[in-house]
């Protein structure tokens, strides 16, 4: 039986078409729209393509422009903007139904030594000391409603274990507009660490936007709330690996308007800043018209 997280590396597995173009599926799982952390992924994986391998992604910045629609295939054009001596610039536009659903710039660097300093991880449980999803879902069935349900019982290619799931279980206003959540892939990946990092960017559009919900007694599984993600970036500071535990450390400077802005910081279970990531996404509650 082929698992989530093998549809997934199949996923972004791009064909290439012709130099600079490339073709990207979605998984047929009954999606109105492409998952956005799907496109990212698939957009880093286009850009990786052109680039020399010894050269390593150190930056993305994305904005979605249409919903992406899962029935059709996403075509992905790539252009070579610079080939400098330690950084390659890439852009990519992803295009559906003749127009633009994504555009993307991403920048790789030769690695060198340079200074060295981080922030430190916030001190929260560790993921073995914390309930799997499945556990979650047999200890509080009974109080969630069905969409809480399939969320919680359906297969990922990405586990998730939040460090405090009473954002989910019982949203009340007034709390810290921050959460902490353990991710990591549900099986071994391939010893590749541009694959690592594509995975990591398929991932790190989990959870982000529903940060701005914390707050405000809400949670992505009301029914009167429309989200989207407007826009991505991600920064890759040192080497780590996906199928290991990573805790992805979230908090919501600030929502006005129908705009949230999240921002997240990803380490190692030893407390490794290894990623840093920022998105704004629309937060409405739906309209009746």
């Amino acid at each position: 039986m082929t698992t989530e997280l093998e549809n997934l590396l199949a996923t972004l597995d791009l064909e290439a078409l012709e130099q600079n173009l490339y073709r990207g599926n979605s998984p047929q799982v009954g999606w109105q729209r492409v998952f956005g952390g799907q496109v990212i992924g698939q957009a880093l994986v286009a850009a990786l393509r052109t680039v020399e391998k010894q050269r390593t992604a150190h930056s993305l910045h994305g904005y979605f422009i249409r919903p992406g629609d899962p029935s059709i295939p996403i075509i992905y054009e790539v252009d070579r903007y610079r080939d400098g001596k330690s950084f390659t610039t890439r852009r990519v536009v992803a295009i559906q139904h003749g127009h633009p659903i994504f555009s993307m710039a991403a920048s790789f660097h030769l690695p060198e030594d340079g200074f060295e300093h981080q922030i430190n991880m916030p001190d929260v449980p560790m993921p073995d000391d914390l309930p799997s999803e499945k556990e979650l879902l047999s200890r509080f069935e009974n109080f969630m409603p069905e969409n809480m349900k399939h969320y919680f019982g359906r297969a990922r290619p990405i586990e998730l274990r939040p460090t405090n799931p009473e954002h989910y279980l019982n949203p009340t206003k007034g709390r810290k507009p921050v959460q902490n959540v353990w991710i990591k892939a549900t099986q071994k990946l391939p010893d590749d660490h541009a694959l690592h990092q594509c995975v990591l960017a398929y991932a790190s559009d989990m959870t982000l936007l529903d940060t701005t919900l914390v707050p405000h007694g809400k949670n992505l599984f009301d029914a009167d709330l429309m989200m989207a993600s407007l826009d991505h970036a991600l920064w890759f500071h040192r080497p780590f690996k996906a199928d290991e535990w990573l805790l992805y450390a979230q908090d919501s400077p600030s929502a006005s308007g129908a705009l949230g802005f999240n921002r997240g910081s990803i380490f190692t279970k030893e407390g490794l800043l290894v990623a840093s990531v920022t998105q704004e996404g629309l937060v409405r509650k739906k309209r009746s018209d």
